[in-house]
């Protein structure tokens, strides 16, 4: 985790959480023209509020001090996978995201893609995508390059797996520097799908909620922690 060092530009978004709280409308008089005034902005209330779900989602992923090296702080999310409702409020968070969004496949990079990704793809009706490194595939691939710290290394992808023009969303566990999904991204554009954005379930805390990548939005539901509370 976090084992990328080189990526293309990231630009930080605003935060939902970060924006004032509209002020609801004082009704003039009763009726059914007041409530429908009201109901656009009690919405946007509602969901300025943070989902207590994700707090339990960062309660259960455990923070490893100095793996897999010196100075890294692992975020393990073998921890919640432990936890049934807990991984299951992850993934219904990415469901309730993408459902009604015309995704047509989920990609998922390995190894932890393959975690949150198949069932992200049957609860929406999408086909899933598996990206594995070198080797990994039988027959026929398409591979893409990039740079790690100390080296390179390579997803993969069946050719014919992904249709022209579909509709794909790319998940993974976290998002460090983004070299991996950056890839990732390249690798289906070329085959020429419509990468409609990355899912993390971990994010840096100076990203916030929401950055973009590559142009792609990334959806992050959690940010990394430092160390276990």
């Amino acid at each position: 985790m976090g084992e990328e060092a080189s990526c293309n530009t990231v630009t930080v978004m605003e935060a939902a959480t970060n924006a004032k709280q509209p002020q609801l409308p004082q009704p003039k008089e009763n009726g059914r023209a007041a409530a429908a005034a009201a109901e656009p902005v009690a919405e946007a209330v509602a969901a300025a509020v943070p989902d207590p779900r994700l707090q339990g989602i960062s309660d259960a992923i455990r923070v490893v001090p100095h793996f897999p090296k010196e100075g890294i702080m692992f975020n393990d999310i073998t921890t919640l996978l432990l936890r049934p409702g807990v991984f299951k409020d992850a993934v219904d968070l990415f469901v309730e995201r993408y459902r009604g969004m015309r995704i047509d496949a989920v990609a998922g990079i390995e190894a932890r893609g393959f975690i949150f990704g198949p069932a992200t793809a049957l609860a929406i009706g999408a086909k899933f995508i598996p990206l594995r490194k070198p080797r990994k595939l039988p027959g026929e691939v398409i591979s893409e390059k990039y740079v790690l710290e100390y080296g390179t290394d390579c997803l993969q992808m069946h050719v014919g797996a992904i249709e022209a023009t579909e509709r794909v969303i790319i998940v993974d566990d976290l998002v460090a520097t983004g070299g991996t999904l950056s890839a990732a991204i390249r690798l289906l554009e070329r085959a020429g799908a419509d990468v409609v954005e990355c899912a993390c379930l971990i994010g840096l805390p100076k990203f916030k909620n929401f950055y973009k990548l590559n142009g792609k939005p990334v959806y992050v539901l959690v940010e990394s922690r430092e160390s276990d509370k």
